[in-house]
């Protein structure tokens, strides 16, 4: 593993404990020797792990669509900076760039991202692992949700299991260097699964 995508918000957040939180993960990537691959704002939880990071002597390569880039959000000072044409072409790029994805807080964005992701790897479109890192209970309610998913057959028990959640910055990056895919079907129903092969 070379490289961590970080998901978070543009917001810093009503509790300084996400920032705080941020502002380690970043050291503990440019520590570690990875690069951060994030969404190039200079703004909220998303300037925070990419200042860290610089600050610690690491690498960041931020991925910025053009409109905002143009409103000024963009993260001039990092080691590199890819301007895009669309959110669309941000997610592939960022995708492409990195071998893992992390969240932290954040709204409508962050949580569209991370799904994707998932849902790709759920698609076996790609074999990148996905984590929740926690704050102050902030993903609790999520979890929760995503195991109501589970609990209600929408979900594969292994593929909730493919999904890490906690608050523990070793423990989330020792996992994600051991990680293997999981090889759950979609589909929970076996004879659903069968009649598509």
């Amino acid at each position: 593993m070379k490289s961590v995508c970080v998901y978070c918000g543009s917001n810093a957040g009503s509790k300084p404990v996400y920032a705080q939180r941020a502002a380690e993960l970043g050291k503990r990537l440019a520590a570690d020797g990875l690069r951060l691959v994030y969404g190039g704002g200079n703004v909220g939880l998303m300037g925070t792990v990419a200042n860290a990071v610089l600050e610690a002597g690491g690498e960041v390569t931020g991925v910025i669509p053009k409109q905002l880039a143009d409103w000024e959000v963009a993260h001039r000072g990092l080691t590199t900076l890819e301007i895009v044409g669309s959110m669309h072409e941000r997610k592939m790029r960022m995708f492409e760039l990195a071998d893992g994805f992390v969240t932290l807080p954040g709204g409508f964005g962050t949580m569209e991202e991370i799904f994707e992701m998932l849902t790709w790897r759920q698609l076996g479109i790609g074999n990148k692992p996905c984590a929740f890192l926690d704050m102050d209970g902030f993903y609790a309610p999520l979890i929760g949700m995503i195991d109501r998913m589970v609990e209600e057959r929408f979900l594969h028990t292994d593929q909730r299991a493919d999904l890490w959640y906690g608050e523990d910055i070793g423990a989330l990056l020792t996992w994600m260097r051991a990680y293997t895919p999981a090889q759950a079907s979609k589909w929970i129903d076996e004879k659903r699964a069968q009649t598509l092969k």
